[in-house]
């Protein structure tokens, strides 16, 4: 597994040099903060602060309260929940001060209960919380964080994993008022609001890219 991640990100530094950027990156597990802190360490050592960070780790699969087991429901909130403050905790000290932008990715079941979500409501939700709470203390030293909650995005895994099939996929798309699902550019263009200086003066916000 760990490798496969490695060569995720090795694929992605390949394609982002090929457009003329430099680059670099790592794999690391979110539930270690001691792998999160030796990579992001590397970053900073050779690029200096970070002016923008966009924090994703999540992880889901639907289970019903009862069929879902104590290292099911512990599995989520250490990915998503404890993974986020891990990252939170490991950039602080080396985002840009004033002027970095920290965005999280969250979820609607931060805020919509589902069911077979429990876990991943009860993550998101603190996810969501740890925004709020850092854009309060963060915020006097310049640094703004805010959420961006995806709607049904295309192309990825956690629509492979909610709507597997055509049925689930209709049901999905019934529900999105615009009649298309999310594509990644649209939270990667929601997340470039967040960080330039169109969105200087937004802060705390958990914004619905649905």
């Amino acid at each position: 597994v760990a490798s496969r991640r490695q060569e995720k990100v090795d694929d992605t530094v390949k394609e982002l040099t090929s457009l003329g950027a430099e680059a670099m990156g790592f794999a690391a597990d979110v539930r270690e903060p001691d792998q999160l802190e030796a990579g992001i360490k590397a970053v900073h050592e050779r690029f200096g602060d970070f002016d923008v960070v966009v924090s994703g780790a999540a992880g889901n699969f639907p289970a019903l309260a009862n069929d879902l087991s104590w290292n099911g429901f512990k599995s989520v909130i250490d990915i998503d929940l404890r993974g986020t403050f891990h990252v939170m905790k490991a950039i602080f000290p080396r985002l840009r001060k004033p002027g970095a932008s920290v965005i999280n990715i969250s979820a609607p079941q931060a805020f919509l209960p589902m069911k077979a979500q429990v876990h991943v409501c009860a993550a998101k939700a603190g996810v969501d919380m740890i925004t709020r709470t850092l854009a309060l203390e963060w915020g006097p030293s310049g640094v703004r964080v805010n959420s961006v909650v995806p709607g049904p995005i295309d192309g990825t895994e956690g629509m492979a994993r909610l709507a597997p099939n055509e049925e689930a996929r209709s049901r999905a798309l019934a529900g999105v008022p615009l009649g298309r699902f999310g594509s990644p550019e649209d939270i990667g263009n929601a997340c470039m609001f967040l960080s330039s200086e169109l969105g200087c003066y937004v802060n705390g916000v958990v914004l619905a890219v649905d």
